[in-house]
């Protein structure tokens, strides 16, 4: 049995913030969680430049009687992403022990009202900036009318102009939409109602679901500068959220930090004493750029 001493309980309190952080912001994620994801475990600092290789194009030859192939030289495109936003949110905890007894025996909520709310504002953070990149999105002619209640029509012209960019069946067509437009596909009644469309596909609980092949998903996010909703349909493929680790605080300075990581998305919770408020503060930042990936591949929705 090892020696419980400072230094290794101030890290196990870390995995322990670590643990219940990411799974928070992950539930508040909506475009995070629909874009392609670039997450390698490598340190990086802000203002880092990364990579990515977009597939390269190449063309079909019909190879006639005794004929041979032609060798095509593809080029890999490239999408460079910036490493430009170090977001952060730091709370307080007065008495950290109380918070370590309640998860010890399996009560969570006391950690959770501290946490939560600081999660959900770097879950904003990221939302917000995923959504921003509308105006970079003008490979396609924008569908729909600023100011005015998104229709079926608008919607059929969103999926055609993506099912014209060659977008493979094979991959999930997203409509992220502001509240006044989310409630104007609620009101549509060919897709709302059981007398159209029989009693499992009629609108109960207040989710549209899927329409005219985009899973739909509203967001308190979407941008709207004068008074237009600029909604998005896009395939995962069209925006990009790149992550990279920040490095461990130096050695003895009196914070302590772990990773929190998930699949491709990840972050670092550090631990520090505020001799001010004689507390222990928390904070829980992630360094991350998001970058337009392939312009064709996404539509904005106008409304």
């Amino acid at each position: 049995m090892g020696v419980i001493t400072s230094a290794n309980l101030a890290q196990a309190i870390v995995k322990l913030v670590a643990s219940r952080s990411l799974p928070a912001v992950m539930g508040n994620l909506v475009m995070g969680n629909l874009v392609n994801r670039n997450y390698e475990p490598s340190l990086a600092q802000a203002g880092d430049t990364v990579n990515i290789p977009i597939p390269a194009v190449l063309s079909r030859n019909n190879i006639a009687e005794g004929g041979s192939v032609t060798t095509q030289n593809p080029s890999l495109g490239n999408a460079q992403v910036v490493l430009n936003m170090h977001t952060e949110a730091t709370f307080q905890i007065p008495d950290v022990s109380s918070v370590l007894v309640g998860a010890a025996s399996g009560n969570f909520s006391l950690m959770d009202n501290y946490m939560k709310p600081a999660m959900i504002a770097l879950a904003e953070g990221i939302e917000q900036d995923l959504l921003n990149l509308y105006i970079n999105l003008n490979a396609n002619t924008a569908v729909g009318t600023g100011n005015t209640p998104l229709t079926e029509s608008v919607i059929d012209s969103a999926e055609k102009s993506l099912f014209n960019a060659k977008v493979p069946e094979s991959e999930q067509k997203n409509l992220v939409l502001s509240a006044d437009a989310y409630s104007d596909v609620r009101q549509i009644p060919r897709f709302t109602e059981t007398r159209t469309v029989g009693t499992g596909g009629a609108i109960v609980n207040g989710k549209v679901g899927e329409l005219k092949n985009f899973t739909v998903f509203r967001s308190q996010f979407v941008a709207s500068p004068a008074t237009t909703d600029y909604n998005l349909a896009f395939a995962n493929d069209a925006l990009a959220l790149v992550m990279r680790r920040l490095p461990q605080p130096l050695p003895g300075t009196g914070a302590v930090a772990e990773y929190a990581e998930l699949g491709n998305f990840g972050m670092r919770v550090v631990m520090s004493y505020a001799p001010n408020t004689l507390a222990q503060q928390f904070t829980v930042d992630a360094l991350y750029g998001v970058a337009v990936l392939r312009n064709i591949f996404g539509v904005q929705v106008l409304s």
